[in-house]
């Protein structure tokens, strides 16, 4: 288990948590004055109340919910979004209305997860040739259906 500090922007947010022992995603909620209507095919950011800080070898991802993208069509724009270690404002989420009707956010509505994950630093060796593949510059499609 690694530890992450957490601040409360109000004291009324209530902490994300784990749903079941084997999730790997904490439930983030909307922290918001009054409801919040996502039009169709629009986005809005939506504050979560919290704050966060972590060991710099780390991210936290924030994903969309499952039950809201097959239900609803919401999910989160810039998926995954990334919270970098060294970030301490608020955690915001940009949802994103994939379906034909408008959509309501209500104080409290866990609009997306946040997931701790490992970062490995890379370092670059510039070279003026890269080993051959199989597939080679073979892009998009180029290994078939």
């Amino acid at each position: 288990m690694v530890k992450v500090l957490i601040k409360k922007l109000d004291p009324t947010v209530k902490l994300p948590e784990y749903k079941t022992d084997g999730a790997s995603g904490m439930d983030l909620r909307a922290f918001i004055k009054e409801p919040i209507n996502v039009k169709s095919n629009t986005s809005f950011l939506v504050p979560t109340g919290l704050a966060v800080a972590f060991a710099e070898d780390y991210e936290i991802q924030i994903r969309p919910r499952s039950g809201l993208a097959v239900k609803n069509k919401i999910s989160v724009l810039n998926t995954p979004g990334t919270i970098d270690s060294d970030y301490r404002g608020e955690i915001k989420v940009i949802i994103f209305n994939h379906s034909d009707n408008d959509f309501l956010i209500n104080n409290g509505d866990r609009i997306a997860q946040m997931v701790l994950t490992p970062v490995i630093k890379m370092e670059f060796e510039e070279t003026l040739d890269l080993p051959e593949t199989i597939r080679g510059k073979g892009g998009f499609g180029s290994t078939g259906k």
